[in-house]
């Protein structure tokens, strides 16, 4: 783990990378329990105990002791594995605080889907069955699911999303590389290595690999059409091969930043959260969008995408 990390994006203190949120109170809550802060189990025979809730809960009392309990707003984000933990903890994070004050939640590349790989197995979910069984996750999800559905099912944010009653902003690709590569054609599913040129660059994928990827965007899609009925929620799915957009300064607000219809990441978050407008973007198909910054990957075998942190931030 990292001795200092860069405050970008949506993190930076700076108004001319960060204007709506830059004068904010900003804390980073490192990723380090291995299921998005949710696990409450125990492996006797490997002596290892998971305790993501505890940290949690134990990282908000410190801060709310510290003056978070103070704030007349506040904004939970995570990205990738801590976008997760921003949807899970969402109306736990929102319970923290009074209820005339503005909370609300941005899960930033944290809709992993229940998707079908190359091989038409389910990778994804047989990677986060293990992880709900030996972390015993399945206390901390919403009672609401998994008294209808398996834990499993109830780990992946589309089965949630719809349940969460706290204000909800998806940002994320419709072409997510991390879900591509660890996901979709992992080398498990492809031995033989046909998908290793497309996912290293986008622009190598050839014809039928581009519509397997188009019927991942179109379930993308259909996941979250219930949730973006939703007045309050908000969503940005942009066609770009990326993974995490809000705290990398490029994407989050710069000149070339990515848009969808002319309005960037950062505008269309700070629009929502502060009621200025509804947010409801969703991108054409690849490859219409030029605004993209797009992942490319020139090394022979792609290094692994680490799954990252969780943040808040509150107002002044």
């Amino acid at each position: 783990m990292e001795q200092q990390l860069q405050f970008t994006g949506i993190l930076s203190d700076k108004p001319d990378e960060n204007p709506d949120f830059y004068n904010w109170n900003r804390v980073k809550v490192c990723y380090c329990d291995g299921a998005s802060f949710l696990g409450e189990g125990y492996d006797r025979a490997a002596g290892l105990f998971f305790r993501g809730q505890r940290i949690w809960l134990a990282a908000m009392e410190d801060l709310m002791l510290k003056g978070m309990r103070y704030a007349n707003q506040a904004l939970l984000t995570g990205c990738s594995a801590g976008g997760v933990a921003a949807i899970h903890h969402c109306d736990g994070f929102r319970a923290l605080f009074p209820g005339s004050i503005r909370v609300k939640c941005v899960a930033d590349a944290g809709m992993f889907l229940d998707a079908i790989d190359v091989a038409g197995r389910r990778t994804l979910r047989s990677f986060f069955r293990g992880v709900v069984k030996l972390q015993g996750v399945a206390r901390n999800l919403p009672q609401t699911c998994t008294s209808r559905s398996n834990p499993t099912l109830c780990f992946f944010p589309q089965n949630v999303v719809s349940i969460i009653q706290t204000p909800l902003f998806l940002l994320n690709t419709a072409y997510d590389v991390w879900q591509l590569k660890e996901s979709l054609a992992t080398e498990a599913a492809d031995p033989h290595g046909y998908w290793q040129d497309c996912k290293m660059d986008n622009a190598k994928c050839n014809t039928d690999q581009i519509q397997f990827l188009q019927d991942f965007r179109n379930q993308m899609l259909n996941v979250v059409e219930r949730f973006s009925s939703s007045k309050e929620n908000g969503i940005f799915i942009n066609s770009c091969f990326a993974h995490c957009q809000s705290e990398r300064q490029d994407t989050w607000f710069g000149s070339n930043s990515p848009t969808i219809r002319d309005k960037g990441i950062a505008k269309s978050v700070g629009d929502w959260y502060f009621d200025r407008s509804r947010v409801k973007e969703t991108d054409c198909p690849y490859p219409c969008d030029k605004t993209c910054h797009h992942l490319v990957n020139r090394k022979k075998k792609p290094p692994p995408l680490v799954l990252s942190s969780i943040s808040l931030q509150t107002s002044p």
